[in-house]
């Protein structure tokens, strides 16, 4: 098909940003512009000439402005088929002109839904309905109408409009991104309504493509990073200093080493292989950290991402730069690079606080599986089942041995000492084995530290073994069956033994 000539346009925007410019170079490309309420005030005050939708319809707006472009004057002018002689008879049988442009954003309701104070009547006024219905009706009829959505689009429509027409490809890249753009509306109303239902009936998921990736998991997989409409990530608000884009990988060790870092109070690092901590500690400075983190496994913190819950400095970066090879840095805020600069396929990020969405998806076979997020329980219920008690620097050392597994995959067995994990066992399909492993990377630097379990001991084993490595005192949920037997094996050992009542599995 031919490029479409645009000479009639239908104007009705929420928001006015570069409204003017581009109303200005479509009346100075000849399109006759149509128009109501504040948009075409504003319109009217740039000096443009502009028609009123009520003097298309013969009808006033009314009820507040609730109806203006629902009539058959506006909708039969977008919606008509221009390559039907049945519909251009019709049009002409009942004096309605055809539109070639429809320019709309809708009423700002997620804007709306996040201020301050703001009251269901008010939220409840900001759903458009006129803007959809047209927006959807020219996204339909794209064959012959082209649909602006946005402001990002302006120049290049202005640009194709002033170049003879709007041609087929753009029209529907524009329906197209015209539909989404109402799925993605009424996806924000949907969870709007069911604000008080964390795990509702129905949810609808709307999802904008960030970026590209080279491949996936693997080469030979197609890859590509997605955000959720409405819903902040940090990632996407990160700034990438230096180094390669990142990878699909990239991405996932990331996220999970950046959640991680945030649950520490003093400096600390997370050093994060396959979405695992490798390596976890707090120190006095960020470097002491770092330098702490990385001595808990130095082979597998090869290839790692490391996060850090303080501002990158010179004394860090050196200390990273001497560490070994890493693939990414993040941090809150870098403030010298040091000797990383010279490293120019090292990633480095500076991004904001995480935002801890309130539900958990995981893909499954045709659909997913959704929990509330799971956050670390510190001192929650926890309850001494020993004779001994911990000592109070035992109790630091659970607290932080604690979170360290809460944030590691199952079966997780973390051993830590003075704010350092020695060992972590991550992964196991026993927990035996996690402790085994565990106490196998310590490899004697447990001796007088503390030990947690993600999930509770079946059998007396891993606490055994655990003694042997010379662990103090165990933080585990409890719960199993074999609780008794477990609580005699710490008794006969002088180990203290926390339940928390909770566990953290992490598959």
């Amino acid at each position: 098909m031919a490029d479409v000539v645009v000479r009639r346009a239908l104007v009705s925007v929420s928001d006015k940003t570069g409204l003017e410019s581009f109303a200005r170079r479509l009346v100075d490309a000849g399109v006759t512009l149509v128009s109501s309420g504040g948009t075409a005030e504003a319109i009217r005050s740039a000096g443009l000439p502009v028609t009123l939708v009520a003097d298309v319809t013969g009808a006033p707006e009314i009820l507040g402005g609730r109806v203006k472009t629902l009539h058959p004057r506006i909708h039969g002018g977008v919606l008509a088929d221009a390559g039907s002689d049945a519909h251009l008879r019709e049009l002409a049988e009942h004096d309605i002109e055809p539109f070639q442009l429809v320019v709309s954003n809708l009423y700002p309701f997620r804007e709306t839904v996040a201020r301050e104070g703001i009251t269901a009547p008010e939220v409840i006024e900001n759903i458009d309905i006129g803007g959809p219905a047209m927006v959807r009706a020219a996204a339909k009829n794209h064959t012959w109408v082209g649909v602006v959505t946005g402001p990002h689009q302006y120049d290049e429509v202005a640009a194709a409009i002033e170049g003879g027409g709007l041609p087929d490809d753009l029209r529907l890249r524009l329906a197209r991104e015209a539909f989404f753009h109402t799925a993605s509306y009424d996806a924000a109303i949907v969870s709007w309504l069911d604000r008080d239902d964390v795990l509702p009936e129905r949810m609808v998921l709307a999802l904008e493509r960030d970026s590209v990736l080279r491949y996936g998991e693997n080469p030979h997989q197609a890859g590509a990073a997605y955000r959720t409409i409405d819903q902040p990530s940090w990632w996407e608000d990160s700034r990438l200093l230096q180094g390669k884009e990142m990878s699909f990988n990239n991405y996932v060790d990331a996220d999970a080493a950046w959640r991680h870092v945030q649950d520490y109070q003093l400096p600390a690092a997370v050093i994060v292989k396959h979405t695992n901590a490798c390596g976890v500690a707090q120190a006095p400075t960020l470097a002491g950290a770092f330098s702490r983190a990385w001595e808990c496994d130095p082979l597998s913190a090869f290839g790692s991402v490391i996060a850090l819950n303080r501002p990158l400095d010179l004394e860090t970066s050196e200390t990273i730069a001497e560490a070994g090879f890493v693939e990414v840095v993040v941090a809150p805020e870098v403030v010298d690079l040091g000797p990383l600069a010279a490293k120019k396929n090292l990633r480095v990020l500076e991004a904001p606080v995480p935002f801890r969405p309130s539900v958990d998806f995981r893909r499954t076979d045709g659909g997913f599986v959704a929990q509330v997020w799971d956050e670390p329980s510190i001192d929650q219920e926890w309850m001494v089942v020993t004779t001994r008690k911990p000592t109070e620097s035992e109790w630091t050392d659970l607290r932080f041995a604690w979170t360290v597994a809460a944030h590691t995959k199952s079966n997780a067995v973390v051993i830590a000492r003075d704010g350092q994990a020695v060992g972590i066992g991550a992964g196991d399909q026993s927990r035996v084995g996690s402790a085994e492993r565990a106490v196998a990377q310590a490899e004697g630097r447990g001796a007088g530290g503390v030990a947690a379990s993600d999930g509770f001991f079946p059998f007396p084993d891993a606490v055994e073994s655990l003694a042997e490595a010379g662990v103090t005192a165990i933080v585990q949920p409890g719960g199993s069956r074999g609780d008794d037997v477990v609580v005699a094996a710490a008794e006969l050992r002088g180990l203290a033994m926390v339940m928390t009542g909770r566990r953290h599995f992490k598959h």
